[in-house]
């Protein structure tokens, strides 16, 4: 379990990027911060594995305050992927994704057939295993980082609007692995992003925030939804916009869900 402590960050140019902060995030769920740039999710996010100290508050770590750990030990406990992915470009994609292992003080041969191991488990074939990052496309780049990101095995998984770099029809395939690995491996995931829709999509908990922090709205997706707060978040999910006001029509012998301005949305299963 991950607990923030009314968590408060001023950066040293005066910034005040979080004010009073608390939340709790239970163990092997997904919990997503979504919000406008400069909102201050991606401090959250870094406060978990120490990149960013709180100027006041505590961030917990199943009850252990995690300023008391060491930080490179707390990083090396915990997955990272970021944006764009963050490889190391003279490196091939197995060195990539043994890494961690290595700077953990694992033998370079045994780190490799463990990071071998990964390659399936996000969806990459055995013929990356050579390559170098500048000759991946952004999806095969963004697997490697989410493979580095587990091949130790972390409870706790940080992502940094991973995805955000790449194209719609790659980006949700890339939703559906997250997903799926989250289900098999049993992690607590911390996800970022801007994207109301990806955050629906992921989050078993969906935090909105507003400038410095401040949550507008946390619950479910269908809790927020069925119930928003205030005017900010029924805009910020889209119920102000036709997108959200969905209907059934019967084509050709099935039912066609359509928004407002008749555009398909989808098709229910029989």
């Amino acid at each position: 379990m991950i607990e923030y402590r009314n968590v408060r960050k001023i950066f040293d140019e005066g910034t005040h990027a979080v004010e009073d902060f608390s939340l709790t995030i239970e163990s092997r769920t997904t919990t997503v911060f979504v919000g406008s740039s400069g909102c201050g999710k991606t401090t959250l996010l870094r406060m978990v594995n120490r990149m960013v100290d709180p100027s006041a508050g505590s961030v917990l770590i199943d009850d252990v305050d995690v300023a008391t750990k060491n930080p490179v030990e707390l990083r090396r406990s915990i997955g990272y992927v970021m944006q764009h992915a963050g490889l190391l470009p003279h490196r091939t994609v197995l060195d990539n994704i043994a890494a961690p292992l290595v700077l953990d003080g694992m033998k370079r041969r045994r780190a490799r057939e463990h990071a071998k191991k990964m390659l399936p488990t996000v969806g990459l074939d055995a013929e990356v295993t050579h390559k170098y990052p500048i000759q991946l496309s952004g999806g095969q780049q963004q697997r490697v980082g989410v493979a580095r990101g587990l091949v130790a095995d972390p409870n706790i998984m940080l992502m940094d609007e991973p995805f955000g770099a790449v194209d719609p029809i790659v980006r949700e395939e890339l939703q559906r692995e997250l997903m799926r690995l989250q289900r098999e491996l049993d992690t607590t995931v911390v996800f970022v992003t801007h994207d109301i829709d990806e955050a629906f999509a992921l989050g078993d908990q969906v935090v909105i925030l507003r400038t410095g922090g401040e949550i507008a709205q946390v619950g479910s997706p269908a809790e927020i939804l069925a119930d928003p707060v205030d005017d900010f978040v029924a805009s910020f999910v889209g119920l102000d916009r036709a997108k959200r006001e969905l209907t059934i029509t019967h084509l050709n012998g099935q039912q066609v869900v359509v928004d407002a301005d008749g555009r398909a949305a989808g098709v229910l299963a029989p």
